[in-house]
């Protein structure tokens, strides 16, 4: 791991199991967000909009199970594990309500999140979140990797021959799907997120951790209580959304919208799946324009489960 402030301190919380997740810091009397990465992510995925955000909050990134440090280890790394796990860390490390700052399958398990505890959420900043299937469908290569994850002899040989790749051309094959322009994301980043391949790689359990997960994405998307979940969430929310997205389109935050109409959407140009790493700067200053002006709403000692405490 990095050792400079912008890359965070990794901890450890004990969870019934151990998670890893980063501390990047901020104003201890400020607001808490909870960063929530997507499929085949971690908290390395927002090492490069840390900087930004750390001056008005403190931001914790948690790995999920599956994912970067944190080890399944007879649990699932599905939709519905993770959000629970999620859960446990928002109550005994958070310990107060919070943001939470999700990502593609990050944004779904925020999502799910808020239906489910609303008292644990104070608001939402979903980017570029997996919402349910239509009204539009993701890039035509993007929707048949897809179709094969789900296939299980197929979804095990295409996982086999990725984790046969070097971990540089691997993750550069993610950061181009991922990104309009991978050019964008900073190479001390970029070498991060190799180190961390090569550490997963050797790990026992890895390929059927990632499957487990991306089949639970595409049944939860595809599932009507997803859909009501949605349409529960009171939570103040800000969507923001790459409009070179090949993997969620910007359509699907668009009908988040409309379903929703007190949220805000900002539609980032010349942007993909990743904002947080491709355009920090400006998706921290959109991030930031929005928490100022729902300030009151988003104040944990406003929140519910403060007076709980």
């Amino acid at each position: 791991m990095g050792t400079g402030p912008s890359f965070g301190t990794s901890r450890w919380a004990e969870l019934e199991d151990r998670i890893h997740y980063l501390d990047f810091g901020g104003p201890p009397d400020g607001p808490v967000v909870v960063a929530v990465h997507g499929l085949g992510g971690s908290a390395l995925n927002w090492l490069a909009i840390a900087p930004w955000l750390t001056g008005e909050w403190r931001l914790l990134a948690l790995d999920l199970a599956g994912h970067g440090l944190t080890r399944t280890r007879g649990r699932r790394a599905g939709v519905a594990a993770n959000r629970l796990l999620l859960h446990r860390f928002v109550e005994r490390v958070a310990g107060r309500p919070v943001i939470l700052l999700g990502n593609s399958m990050g944004g779904m398990i925020s999502l799910l999140e808020a239906a489910a505890s609303p008292e644990t959420v104070a608001g939402l900043v979903l980017l570029d979140a997996a919402a349910s299937f239509g009204p539009a469908l993701p890039d035509p290569l993007v929707a048949s990797v897809f179709a094969l994850y789900t296939m299980p002899w197929l979804g095990t040989v295409a996982m086999a021959r990725r984790r046969a790749l070097p971990a540089e051309t691997a993750v550069g094959l993610v950061f181009r799907l991922c990104c309009a322009d991978p050019s964008r994301v900073p190479a001390d980043i970029v070498a991060e997120h190799v180190r961390l391949a090569r550490h997963r790689a050797e790990l026992e359990h890895a390929d059927r951790d990632f499957l487990q997960a991306a089949r639970s994405v595409v049944r939860t998307a595809a599932g009507m209580p997803y859909r009501a979940a949605i349409r529960s969430v009171r939570a103040p929310t800000l969507l923001v959304h790459g409009d070179r997205d090949r993997l969620v389109p910007v359509a699907a935050s668009h009908a988040l919208a409309r379903h929703h109409p007190s949220w805000r959407l900002v539609v980032m140009e010349g942007v993909g799946h990743v904002p947080q790493l491709e355009a920090p700067r400006e998706t921290a200053a959109a991030v930031l324009r929005w928490l100022a002006t729902v300030a009151s709403a988003v104040d944990p000692a406003r929140h519910p489960l403060a007076s709980q405490a």
